[in-house]
């Protein structure tokens, strides 16, 4: 429902904003998961620090696209056992939108990893602004919509399908 109602007012051009408008709601949810925005990662990514990035997507969504490098974990049951970061490591999460990310970087932070972010705006606010994404190791312009209602908040060339 809290979906609809963003998104109703929010036409494809005005993605970002909709998008910018589910971050309260989620820092409701989730208020002690840190944050970092796209142009802070892109600047992590060219440091010597490691970072690990974790996709927490359906598995259908990931195989369209991902951040480079990133692992895929199930939002809704997140393996912990396979999340083993290097000494020093930076671990920023990330889903459509904001809100499975922030729920697995709560988890996360919970059982003692303590550097953990969640991106703001996800995928959809990472490639609406031309942030890289890849499938197969090759750079695409296409990202998962996960659904009709959602994939208004990604700019209508970048959707996978067409709702």
């Amino acid at each position: 429902m809290i979906a609809w109602i963003l998104l109703s007012w929010a036409p494809a051009a005005r993605a970002q904003d909709g998008i910018a408008a589910l971050r309260p709601a989620i820092e409701a949810r989730f208020p002690e998961v840190s944050w970092i925005d796209g142009a802070t990662l892109q600047r992590w990514l060219r440091e010597p620090r490691p970072v690990v990035l974790l996709d927490a997507r359906a598995a259908d969504e990931f195989r369209v696209s991902h951040l480079e490098g990133a692992v895929r974990v199930d939002p809704d049951a997140p393996d912990l056992s396979r999340i083993r970061p290097p000494a020093g490591a930076r671990v920023v999460v990330y889903c459509s939108v904001g809100w499975r990310s922030a729920s697995v970087a709560d988890v996360l932070r919970r059982h003692g990893l303590a550097d953990v972010y969640n991106l703001e705006g996800g995928i959809f606010r990472w490639a609406n602004g031309g942030g890289r994404v890849v499938r197969d190791g090759a750079p695409v312009r296409a990202v998962h919509p996960f659904d009709a209602t959602w994939g208004l908040l990604l700019r209508e060339p970048l959707r996978a399908y067409r709702p």
